[in-house]
């Protein structure tokens, strides 16, 4: 073999007695033991284009070249890129575009100044953890979160199907109707796109890239995903074929954007070029089983990683710390991915971004022990475009689901959260069974509403979760089949607020709750004022609420029904206002059944545990195995002003204080049955006279002291 020292030999070495296939070792670039060495070979017919690194032309006219020996590793050094003093866009082009590389590795730090596209499958990007920086890089176009540095994307063949759904298509079918099945195969790609609704333009249930698994008929395929949605008959669906990137990773990137220079504006755009300045590294469209592990990053302006119509894919260990903007819509996030399925994102961190994560129409993904700081925009959100089956365990960060308006549809299904510390919980828009489980909001100084929860009642259920300042429940949907219910949670309050939210509330996603919920082995803490503003039935089994002071107000219940078993007040009680009708225009009936060894004990701002004021309609009292303990004289075990009303107290024990009830309270259509009750020292004076319809001496055991 022959050996020579650098490039500038080797092109100035004769070459017009080299036998074809001559191997020569170069063992530098510029000078010997620069990096730069490698073996090429003699390639006497070819005629292909210098490239200054895999393909050298020695400059005499004519054919041969010097064609770099390689087993599929790339290296930047072949073409003299042995720092970021020189760019390294050119490098990157020539291997990417090689079809005989399959892996290209950065052993130094590298500068880019253009925005490349590729729809190379089969490679492998690995730059070594080394830094990668844009001094100098040509401006993006407009809007464009996919101009980053690197862009696999690929490309439509030009066929397109469109039909309209003779049948309804229902939820997890993955069998699809087509116009002919002759223009299908088995393993082909399809962008699958259903109408959307005039709602929104981006409201669609169904809009990913799917694979052919099976021809079905001459009408209908399977594919490789099942419907999170039905789509109803008469609604337009559109196929799209797709050649789609495949296998194509890029590993352990440092990347450092570009300053966005700041020119005091107050406006949303500060200058006409301002969201074209920045950059960022990776982005994937039409790409399948296309991973990204390893990359840190800061001053980026668009996300860290864009992804759109991707599947099958795993983003892990990246990080993201304070990206250049993270106000403008769609700037400072760490991962978008929209249209995506199957996906995994794991072990990844954020400091001071606007999302760690974001979903928009993602389906079947997961994400696990994530976790984003200075998170105050949201770490882990989707937008509402129909997700569905969505989990998250292990994170820490602001949760914000389906929250971005209704262009998107406000909606999402099957979200399950799990292990979760975050400064905000909210998911009050139309999302259908969501499931926290040990989830915790925590309070943050100087960050509004921290430390709440809010959640949308349609198949709800909480799991040993905490709020430290506010559970918040409304009900935007209804298309949930099973119950809402919250177990072993612990909710702080702030005063004066709404547990559930009243009628009239003209804020998008705060509707009344207007179907039942079980609360059972909870705690609600400083008790002030607040209310269940609705709610149909309100079970609550071994349930506490625990006012925030002798003088704090009690609970106001707009609830039809509530079941009290066991649980009980310290410090509170329930002042029953009346019921809301489904139609939410009037007040009705309500009735109240407390039991299971419930207590009720304290003072409280009303100085009653049980109170009746202004409420029109009929209530309906139920106390059986039930303690209340009034703690002075001016306190009553129940304060009832105005009726009519119908009460069953059989069983109950009552310490200290008084009844209220007065004149005319039990008048037309009201009856009182008191019996086997213990009273002891309680001032009964107000009870009203018994007649056949009011009893409440007889069968009692009372003790005055």
């Amino acid at each position: 073999m022959i050996q020579l020292s650098n490039l500038e030999e080797l092109l100035a070495f004769q070459v017009d007695t080299i036998k074809d296939g001559q191997l020569v070792y170069v063992d530098g670039y510029y000078q010997k033991g620069d990096g730069g060495s490698k073996v090429v070979r003699w390639m006497n017919g070819s005629d292909q284009a210098d490239n200054g690194g895999t393909i050298h032309d020695p400059g005499h006219g004519g054919s041969g070249r010097w064609k770099t020996v390689h087993n599929g590793v790339g290296d930047y050094r072949w073409f003299g890129i042995l720092d970021s003093s020189r760019n390294a866009d050119d490098a990157l082009d020539a291997m990417v575009n090689d079809p005989s590389i399959h892996r290209i590795e950065s052993h130094t730090d590298l500068n880019f100044v253009r925005r490349h596209k590729y729809d190379r499958s089969h490679i492998e990007l690995d730059f070594g953890g080394n830094r990668v920086t844009t001094f100098g890089i040509e401006l993006n176009a407009k809007s464009n979160p996919f101009g980053a540095v690197i862009f696999f994307q690929g490309k439509a063949t030009g066929e397109i199907q469109t039909l309209t759904l003779s049948t309804e298509l229902p939820e997890q079918s993955d069998v699809l109707e087509v116009l002919d099945t002759k223009s299908f195969e088995v393993e082909d790609w399809w962008v699958v796109r259903i109408q959307n609704h005039p709602e929104g333009y981006a409201q669609r249930e169904l809009d990913y890239m799917l694979q052919v698994t099976e021809i079905m008929d001459d009408r209908h395929i399977r594919v490789n995903y099942k419907l999170g949605w039905t789509l109803a008959a008469g609604r337009e669906i559109t196929f799209k074929k797709m050649h789609p990137v495949l296998h194509s990773h890029i590993r352990n990137m440092n990347f450092i954007g570009v300053s966005v220079p700041d020119n005091g504006s107050t406006s949303a755009k500060p200058s006409e070029d301002w969201d074209q300045i920045g950059s960022h590294p990776i982005a994937y469209e039409f790409a399948v089983a296309c991973n990204v592990s390893d990359i840190t990053a800061t001053k980026v302006f668009w996300p860290v990683i864009e992804r759109r119509y991707c599947t099958h894919f795993v983003t892990e260990r990246c990080k993201l710390m304070n990206p250049e903007e993270v106000i403008w819509g769609g700037t400072g996030y760490l991962t978008q991915q929209l249209n995506v399925l199957y996906g995994h994102v794991r072990d990844c961190h954020t400091s001071n971004a606007r999302h760690l994560n974001d979903f928009t129409c993602g389906a079947y993904c997961m994400v696990e022990n994530c976790h984003g700081d200075g998170d105050e925009h949201g770490s882990f959100v989707t937008h509402g475009q129909y997700e569905h089956d969505l989990t998250f365990i292990g994170n820490s960060g602001l949760l914000s689901f389906a929250n971005s308006g209704t262009t998107w549809g406000d909606s999402a299904k099957r979200i399950t959260v799990k292990k979760h510390v975050a400064s905000r919980v909210v998911a009050h828009k139309r999302i259908t069974d969501l499931t926290l489980e040990d989830v915790h909001a925590v309070w943050k100084e100087g960050l509004v509403d921290s430390g709440t929860i809010w959640a949308n009642a349609d198949g709800l259920q909480m799991r040993g979760c905490t709020a430290d300042t506010m559970l918040t429940l409304s009900q935007s949907s209804s298309r949930s089949k099973r119950s809402n219910l919250a177990d072993g949670c612990s909710f702080g309050l702030s005063k004066g607020a709404e547990i559930a939210r009243k009628p009239g509330n003209t804020q998008v996603g705060f509707r009344p709750v207007m179907t039942d919920f079980t609360m059972q082995n909870c705690q609600f803490h400083n008790v002030d004022g607040n209310s269940f503003g609705s709610i149909n039935k309100l079970v609550l089994i071994n349930t506490w609420f625990r006012g925030a002071s002798p003088e704090a107000k009690p609970l106001q219940v707009w609830c039809s029904e509530v079941v009290m078993q066991g649980g009980g007040c310290e410090n509170s009680g329930m002042i029953v206002m009346g019921a809301f009708d489904a139609d939410v225009t009037r007040v009705s009936d309500q009735s109240i059944t407390v039991d299971g060894g419930a207590m009720f004990s304290g003072m409280n701002a009303e100085k009653s545990y049980f109170k009746r004021e202004f409420m029109s309609g009929t209530m309906t009292w139920v106390f059986g195995d039930y303690n209340s303990k009034s703690m002075d004289a001016e306190t009553s075990h129940f304060s009832i002003h105005t009726g009519p009303n119908k009460m069953r107290v059989i069983g109950s024990r009552f310490y200290g204080g008084k009844y209220e009830i007065k004149e005319n309270a039990f008048n037309h259509g009201s009856y009182l049955l008191m019996m086997a009750c213990v009273e002891e020292g309680v001032d009964r004076s107000s009870l009203p006279v018994e007649s056949d319809r009011v009893k409440h001496k007889e069968g009692n055991m009372i003790i005055f002291e």
